[in-house]
């Protein structure tokens, strides 16, 4: 029982990462310029990208009798509150938002690296974790190059 509990609490924590993300994704996307149309596609994939990620995780816990995370973790509260007083002073330009969803990037990156460290995450979930970071991954490359490219 006690590992189902943990495993939950594992899933839980990837969910409120996603939800991080979702959020953060839709505060950069208020961030941005009217040109920045290829930002906001962009953004718009990698929220939906996070809600089908989501959507996965919360199938699990569920399945596990759990009920599956509706909050965001308490750094994500406060990297979207930095991000917003960092605007104030940057005049939202493209480089400052790409570096501030980088780091939400990072974020997820480091946490799904924590629950697959877990060895009470059984290998079928870990199977599905390992594939989630890596397309987590690919989004956070492809933001980092994009931020690389505005230096």
């Amino acid at each position: 029982m006690q590992a189902t509990l943990e495993t939950i609490e594992i899933l839980n924590d990837l969910v409120q990462i996603n939800n991080d993300r979702i959020d953060g994704y839709e505060k950069a996307l208020g961030e941005l310029k009217e040109e920045d149309t290829d930002l906001r596609a962009l953004f718009s994939s990698m929220i939906s990208e996070s809600h089908e990620i989501r959507l996965a995780l919360g199938t699990e816990v569920n399945a596990l009798g759990g009920d599956m995370e509706t909050s965001t973790t308490t750094s994500g509260k406060i990297y979207r509150a930095w991000m917003d007083v960092k605007a104030l002073f940057t005049g939202h330009d493209r480089h400052t938002v790409l570096a501030n969803c980088e780091r939400g990037e990072d974020a997820a990156q480091k946490a799904y690296n924590t629950a697959l460290e877990d060895e009470e995450l059984p290998a079928y979930l870990r199977e599905m974790v390992s594939e989630q970071q890596q397309t987590l991954r690919r989004s956070h490359d492809q933001i980092k190059a994009l931020r690389d490219a505005t230096e």
